[in-house]
């Protein structure tokens, strides 16, 4: 608690209700719960920040720009060095994915809390598509467009399906369930980030392709 007491208050109260509503969801956690946690009084954080739904939305905002920044420097990084041809499709995945996985390796809680909330309102049909859209529908769009230059002739309907798919495998890395860590024994952890994105990679560059160019090819 004392780190947290030395923290600005404004802070604190984002940190803390960042971790409740990863943990908890929107609807399981109250001001007041957050209020306590932070160690301020409710009508600090009301004051602050409005009511819960305020509060959550600034809890999503506060790191969505620096994980868009990282993710396009990578792309813009992968683009420049591929000239004029373009990256291939594992580089543009590679760049879309590993900010992510470094977030996740910092070791600061807090962006393993927020990559769990964006895990909890991406899948949730209610808050993804009131939140998803507004931080991240352009920083998408920049990378379908690279994928579409990748796979010239790809169907548009082709490249938002394997989107969608590779948006679901995300979602479930990012929220750590430890699902894979009882299915395989021990042999896989959910928390070993590095072997996640290293396998999710190539199979869903693999699965860009099979859907995007093979089977277009194996129907005309």
């Amino acid at each position: 608690m004392s780190n947290k007491r030395s923290q600005p208050k404004r802070e604190r109260i984002l940190d803390v209700a960042e971790e409740l509503f990863a943990l908890h969801g929107f609807d399981g956690v109250t001001l007041r719960q957050i209020a306590n946690g932070a160690a301020v009084d409710v009508a600090l954080a009301s004051y602050h920040f409005g009511k819960k739904l305020d509060l959550f939305n600034a809890v999503f905002e506060r790191r969505a720009d620096l994980l868009n920044s990282a993710r396009l420097d990578a792309l813009r990084a992968c683009q420049s060095s591929a000239g004029e041809a373009g990256p291939e499709v594992e580089q543009i995945i590679e760049a879309f994915l590993r900010p992510l996985e470094l977030a996740q390796e910092t070791g600061d809680p807090g962006w393993q809390h927020y990559l769990a909330l964006i895990a909890y309102i991406n899948n949730s049909p209610y808050w993804g598509p009131r939140m998803m859209s507004k931080l991240f529908d352009q920083l998408v769009e920049e990378f379908i467009a690279a994928l579409r230059k990748a796979l010239p002739g790809a169907l548009e309907e082709d490249l938002y399906w394997c989107y969608h798919n590779l948006s679901g495998a995300l979602t479930l890395t990012l929220a750590q369930t430890g699902r894979i860590d009882k299915l395989s024994g021990g042999k896989c952890r959910s928390a070993d980030f590095e072997a996640a994105y290293d396998h999710m990679i190539p199979f869903v560059a693999a699965g860009f392709r099979e859907v995007c160019v093979n089977r277009r090819n194996a129907t005309d």
